[in-house]
C-alpha cells in the first residue's frame, strides 16, 4: 500500500485585494504543491477590499481565522507563514513557528522602500523604478533577504493609486509565478545589505504620509502637483494647505 504524502502546512497572513488573491491561489494550487492552509490571520480592510475578503475563502473552505498571531505560539509548528499585506509585525517567536520559512509579499522594491505608503513617496522622490518584492521575514520590518521581485517603469504623471493598482498586478503575477519555487525551496536569496549602496534605501513609518500631504504654497508648481499626485488617493484624505492654522483639503483637476 502506498504511503500517504505529507502536505505542508501553511499559516497564511492577510487582507485586501492582493491578500485575497494570494490565498486564493494557495488554496487553488494547494493540492499540486502538496500543501494545506492550516490557519488564516486577517487583515481585511473595506477600503481597498473590492473582489473579496480573506475571511470569506476561509468560510468557503472551513480554514480556521486566527484573532491574534499569539495563537501561533499554542499551535504545532508548520511548514510556512506566508504574510501578503499583514498589519502587525511579527515577532522572533512567532516567525519560529515556520520550521521551512516565514515569507513576506512587500508591495515594494527593496531594499528602496520599506515600511508603508511606499506608492506616495516613490512618486514624491521622483523614483524611475517600482516593483514588488518577495522575501524572507526576519524581525526586522522589510528587512529580509529577498527572494523573488518583479520591477517596472514608473510611468510619467501618474498618480499614486494607478501606481497602487499596477504594483497589485504585478504583484499577483509575481506571486503566482513563484509559489511553486517557494514551496518547493528552488531560490538563491538575496541579503538586502549588499544591495543598498546601489539601490539605497528609505524605512517609511505609517506617520510619515501626513508631512507628504501637507503641501506648502511656496513650492513650484511642479513640485506642488507632484506632491498632489503622490497623495490623491480616495477615499483617504486627500492632501491639503494650511491657512493660519486651517486645514484646506486639494483636489487635482483631473483624476
Amino acid at each position: 500500500m502506498a504511503l500517504k504524502k505529507h502536505k505542508k502546512k501553511v499559516v497564511f497572513l492577510g487582507g485586501k485585494n492582493i491578500g485575497f488573491f494570494c490565498l486564493q491561489e494557495l488554496v487553488r494550487q494547494a493540492d499540486t504543491l502538496g500543501l494545506e492552509v492550516v490557519a488564516i490571520l486577517s487583515n481585511s480592510q473595506t477600503k481597498l477590499n473590492a473582489t473579496g475578503t480573506v475571511e470569506s475563502i476561509a468560510t468557503q473552505y472551513g480554514i480556521p481565522v486566527l484573532a491574534h498571531e499569539d495563537e501561533l505560539l499554542s499551535m504545532p509548528k508548520v511548514d510556512f507563514l506566508i504574510s501578503v499585506q499583514y498589519h502587525r509585525i511579527l515577532k522572533k517567536e512567532h516567525l519560529k513557528r515556520a520550521k521551512q520559512a516565514a515569507i513576506n509579499l512587500h508591495m515594494a522594491p527593496l531594499p528602496e522602500y520599506r515600511g508603508c505608503n511606499q506608492f506616495s513617496f516613490a512618486i514624491a522622490d521622483e523614483a524611475k523604478i517600482f516593483g514588488t518584492t518577495l522575501h524572507l521575514m526576519k524581525p526586522g520590518v522589510d528587512d529580509g533577504d529577498i527572494l523573488f521581485e518583479k520591477r517596472f517603469k514608473i510611468p510619467a504623471n501618474i498618480f499614486v493609486k494607478e501606481l497602487y493598482e499596477m504594483t497589485e498586478k504585478a504583484s499577483k503575477q509575481l506571486f503566482k509565478k513563484s509559489l511553486p519555487m517557494l514551496i518547493s525551496g528552488n531560490y538563491t536569496p538575496t541579503q538586502q545589505a549588499s544591495l543598498i549602496a546601489k539601490r539605497g534605501t528609505k524605512f517609511i513609518k505609517r506617520k510619515d504620509i501626513e508631512q507628504l500631504k501637507c503641501i506648502d504654497l511656496q513650492w513650484s508648481q511642479e513640485k506642488i502637483d507632484r506632491h498632489i499626485r503622490a497623495t490623491y488617493f480616495p477615499p483617504f484624505e486627500p492632501p491639503y494647505v494650511l491657512i493660519k492654522g486651517e486645514k484646506y483639503l486639494l483636489q487635482p483637476k483631473t483624476k
